[in-house]
């Protein structure tokens, strides 16, 4: 400090404090605005202050003199106070990028109280962006339900779009980086054309299938498969397209594979897997599976869904047959029941849902009126789209494209249709090209686009809201 700098005493509680006057005009708002008001005291080499907090003031005046400032939790309430109340912007502005887990409910609730606008956007984004790890805080379910839901909501805010998550091993040319090994895609249907999104999967889940999946709040769930060395796993994972990151989350009880990941209600819900009835249950909240009813039966090549809030199982084999029956979970009461008899049997289908109707895409289907020693032919391998309603029962042989292989087929509910990557009806190839089509569930009609730009096995489609920062 030069020894011409004029010096400003501020006074409070019988304290004081030298401090640059051109560096409190160049920092606060209220000293900009007191020393250009002309007003009486404008001209005096001292200010007293009232009302504030000492270790709040001390913190300001050490910022406005060395630009630095602590920030702990203990003393947030006094430096959002008096930063408030003395408008010191720069310090607001700094609060932006020490918002933390441990912090961020404290410091929504204090930009409440001093009307800290942008603090006050900036928590919300930041707890919509860490919305799982928020509801394992108890402070976050102090605040209100209905702002608690925007929070959630605010998750769903980016622009929906298809991702494919996949073991690619190599790419063509509408990749923008070929030479990069990516292994997760994304969809812009604008140009349609895809692009990379993230650049690894965790090494653990390299070479990994026959694994569950699933999207809740906006997060991609897979959850445990095996390796090709048949070892089944339990791991489970988690992507947050808000952060462009994935992360581990709590391990299955049950190592399982090739069974079904299905979110309902805000949980996730582990159905079977290959030789198993058990059911597992994962709420957020707790980062943990617990056990809940198991299926009458365990089911292999079976598909399940939610719809309606509920659990709906269809198609594989039992131990003893082949499994015609329509299974419903009710996760409020834990229990389930055996509902319709299906007019075939369907096993390796995929299921969606779209308000009370299920939609059952490709598998092998089996009209089990015709004839049982009737040996299924290469024709037979077409890409059906069946639908059951839950309401009433009834079920509808819906437009084929024969064309298109039904088996080892990957799907996604994404505005007005089902997005499927298949294969052309033909030869198999260990690695092939996917051939990428929409079946429009109200106007029961196909569209092709143009093929899937990547080698690979193991091809997860999904739709997620991703940031437009993306």
């Amino acid at each position: 400090m030069s020894s011409s700098e004029q010096l400003i005493e501020i006074v409070m509680d019988n304290r004081s404090y030298n401090v640059s006057k051109s560096k409190l005009i160049e920092k606060s708002d209220y000293f900009r605005a007191l020393y250009s008001s002309g007003m009486r005291e404008a001209g005096e080499d001292s200010v007293q202050l009232q009302g504030l907090s000492a270790p709040g003031l001390e913190l300001v005046l050490e910022f406005i003199n060395t630009s630095k400032v602590q920030v702990v939790n203990e003393t947030l309430e006094d430096l959002i106070e008096t930063a408030s109340f003395l408008q010191v912007t720069p310090i607001l502005k700094l609060l932006l990028s020490e918002i933390r887990l441990d912090n961020c409910v404290e410091v929504f609730n204090l930009s409440e109280v001093y009307g800290t606008h942008e603090l006050r956007t900036a928590c919300l984004k930041f707890m919509s962006c860490h919305y799982h790890p928020m509801l394992r805080r108890p402070e976050f379910h102090t605040l209100p339900a209905e702002l608690r839901e925007q929070i959630r909501e605010m998750r769903m805010r980016g622009t929906a779009t298809l991702v494919a998550v996949g073991d690619f091993v190599g790419t063509c040319l509408d990749l923008a980086d070929q030479d990069e090994p990516w292994s997760m895609l994304r969809y812009g249907e604008r140009e349609q054309r895809w692009k990379p999104l993230a650049n690894n999967l965790p090494p653990d889940m390299v070479n990994v299938r026959g694994y569950g999946s699933a999207v809740l709040d906006n997060y991609l769930f897979i959850v445990g498969g095996y390796r090709m060395a048949s070892q089944e796993i339990g791991a489970a994972h988690c992507y947050n397209p808000c952060r462009n990151e994935w992360t581990h989350i709590a391990p299955l009880n049950q190592k399982r594979a090739n069974f079904k990941l299905v979110a309902v209600s805000g949980k996730l819900y582990a159905v079977g897997g290959h030789g198993l009835s058990t059911v597992e249950c994962y709420g957020p909240e707790q980062d943990w599976w617990t056990c809940v009813s198991s299926m009458p039966d365990p089911l292999t090549e079976f598909s399940a869904c939610e719809c309606q809030g509920m659990i709906y199982v269809m198609g594989g084999y039992t131990a003893r047959d082949r499994n015609t029956n329509v299974l419903r979970y009710c996760p409020a009461s834990d229990t389930w029941s055996v509902l319709h008899t299906c007019p075939a049997h369907v096993r390796k289908q995929q299921m969606l849902s779209v308000e009370d109707i299920i939609y059952l895409v490709g598998g092998y289907t089996r009209d089990l009126e015709r004839v049982e020693h009737v040996r299924a032919n290469a024709a037979e391998d077409a890409l059906t789209v069946q639908s059951y309603n839950v309401r009433t029962g009834e079920w509808l042989q819906l437009r084929a494209s024969v064309s298109k292989s039904g088996l080892n087929l990957t799907c996604a509910l994404h505005n007005d249709g089902i997005y499927i990557m298949s294969r052309d009806v033909g030869p198999r190839t260990n690695l092939e090209h996917r051939v990428f089509l929409k079946y429009n569930v109200f106007s029961d009609a196909w569209e092709a686009f143009r093929r899937f730009p990547a080698l690979g096995h193991n091809v997860l489609l999904c739709s997620l809201y991703l940031p437009n920062i993306l």
